[in-house]
C-alpha cells in the first residue's frame, strides 16, 4: 500500500482495489462479458479532440447550471449506484455529504443501504430517485410515493436492465450482499434472496430474475406517470428513435447510459452515442450521459456534444472506500477543479459558451 499522493480519479481507483475485499471491488468494477463497453468507454472520450479557443478572457469561470430545475454550482451529479455501504459504513449518507459540499447532485438507486428520507436529512444537495421496476407494482408505487413525500425532485426510470447482464466477475466470486447490510426498499423476502452466496452464481442475478419486470415497455411510462407529479428521466437511452419516443411518451428527458458497460458487452459507448441522441432530442427536454468520465476535459466534451450535464459513477465508490464522505468529496472535488480548468483553457467562461464547435 503507497502513501503517495492521489492526484486523479485513477489514482483512487487504485487505492480503493488495495482496500475493498476481492468480491466487492469486482462487484463495483466490473462489467459485463469481456468487458469490452467498459474499456470503450474510456477510448470513446479520450478520441474527442478539443479546438480550443484563445484570447477570451477566462478569468473568471462559473460552472454554475440548472438542470431539471435543479441549481448545481457544477454540472455534474452523482449516479445512482447500489449497496454503497459495501463501500463505507455510512454509505450513501456519506455520499450525500460529498455532493453537498461539492455543490453535486444525488442520484439515489432503488438498491440504496441507507432509507431515502435520512439521505435527503444528510445533506442539501438536489436529489432524484432512481427507479427499478418490480414485478410486483405495489412495491414499486410504494417507492415512488415515498420518494416524492421524502423530497426526491424527480425520478430516474432505469430501462436498460430488464435481465440482469452477465458479469462475470459477480458469477467467479459468488457475489451477494452480507445480511446485515440493510436495503431498505426492499420487502424481507426480496432482501434475502440477495444474501445468498451461491457457487458460480451471482445473487444479484437470481435475485433480478425473480423480482425486476422484464415487460417493461413504453406503456409504463404512463402508468408511472400517474403515480407521481415529479418530471421522469429515461436511463439507459444510446439511440436517436428511443430518445425521441421518450420525449414523446411523456419523458422530461434521457440519459445517455449504458448502465457502466454492465449489461449489453458491445453495446456503444455513451461518448459516441450521445451526438444522435442529442440531434434527436433537438433541444427538447433534459440531457444527460454518464459512462467513463474520468476527466474534466470529459465533462467539458460533453456538455459540446449537446448533454447538460454529467453523472459520475464508480470514482465516488472509489472515494467512499479510501476515506468515507472525505474521500467521496476530494473525487468530486479533484473532477470539479479539472473541469474549471479545462473550460478555461478551452476558452469557455460558463456552460453556455460550451459549443459543438469546440470538437474536432
Amino acid at each position: 500500500m503507497t502513501d503517495a499522493p492521489v492526484v486523479n480519479l485513477h489514482g483512487y481507483e487504485a487505492r480503493a482495489a488495495e482496500r475493498l475485499p476481492r468480491m466487492v471491488f469486482d462487484y463495483f468494477a466490473g462489467g459485463a462479458g469481456d468487458e469490452v463497453t467498459l474499456r470503450e468507454a474510456r477510448h470513446a472520450w479520450d478520441a474527442l479532440a478539443v479546438r480550443y479557443r484563445v484570447l477570451r478572457d477566462v478569468a473568471q469561470v462559473s460552472l454554475a447550471t440548472t438542470v431539471l430545475g435543479a441549481a448545481l454550482d457544477w454540472p455534474v451529479l452523482v449516479a445512482p449506484m447500489a449497496f454503497q455501504a459495501l463501500a463505507d459504513p455510512e454509505g450513501e449518507l456519506a455520499t450525500m455529504r460529498a455532493a453537498t459540499g461539492t455543490g453535486s447532485g444525488l442520484v439515489l438507486s432503488t438498491l440504496a443501504t441507507r432509507p431515502i428520507e435520512a439521505v435527503r436529512a444528510a445533506g442539501t444537495a438536489p436529489l432524484w430517485f432512481q427507479l427499478y421496476v418490480f414485478k410486483d407494482r405495489g412495491l414499486t408505487a410504494a417507492m415512488v410515493a415515498r420518494a416524492e413525500a421524502a423530497g426526491a425532485t424527480a425520478l430516474v426510470l432505469t430501462v436498460d436492465a430488464p435481465l440482469l447482464g452477465r458479469r462475470e466477475r459477480d458469477l467467479l466470486n459468488g457475489f451477494h450482499v452480507p445480511p446485515d447490510t440493510p436495503i431498505p426498499n426492499l420487502a424481507p423476502e426480496a432482501r434475502r434472496d440477495l444474501a445468498a452466496a451461491p457457487l458460480a452464481a451471482s445473487a444479484l442475478g437470481e435475485f433480478t430474475a425473480r423480482h425486476w419486470d422484464p415487460s417493461l415497455s413504453w406503456r409504463d411510462l404512463a402508468w408511472l406517470q400517474a403515480r407521481t407529479r415529479l418530471p421522469i428521466l429515461v436511463k439507459g437511452v444510446v439511440r436517436g428513435d428511443d430518445a425521441r419516443e421518450s420525449l414523446a411518451h411523456g419523458a422530461a428527458g434521457v440519459i445517455v447510459s449504458n448502465h457502466g458497460g454492465r449489461q449489453l458487452d458491445t453495446a456503444v459507448a455513451t461518448a459516441r452515442a450521445l451526438p444522435e441522441v442529442a440531434d434527436a432530442m433537438a433541444g427538447a427536454g433534459t440531457l444527460l450521459v454518464d459512462g467513463g468520465v474520468r476527466r474534466g476535459t470529459d465533462v467539458l466534451k460533453a456538455l459540446a456534444l449537446g448533454a447538460h450535464a454529467v453523472l459520475l459513477g464508480r470514482p465516488v465508490l472509489w472515494g467512499l472506500a479510501v476515506d468515507g464522505a472525505a474521500g467521496a468529496a476530494r473525487v468530486l472535488q479533484l473532477l470539479r477543479d479539472e473541469t474549471a480548468l479545462a473550460f478555461a483553457l478551452a476558452g469557455c467562461r460558463t456552460p453556455a459558451e460550451v459549443t459543438a464547435d469546440l470538437l474536432a
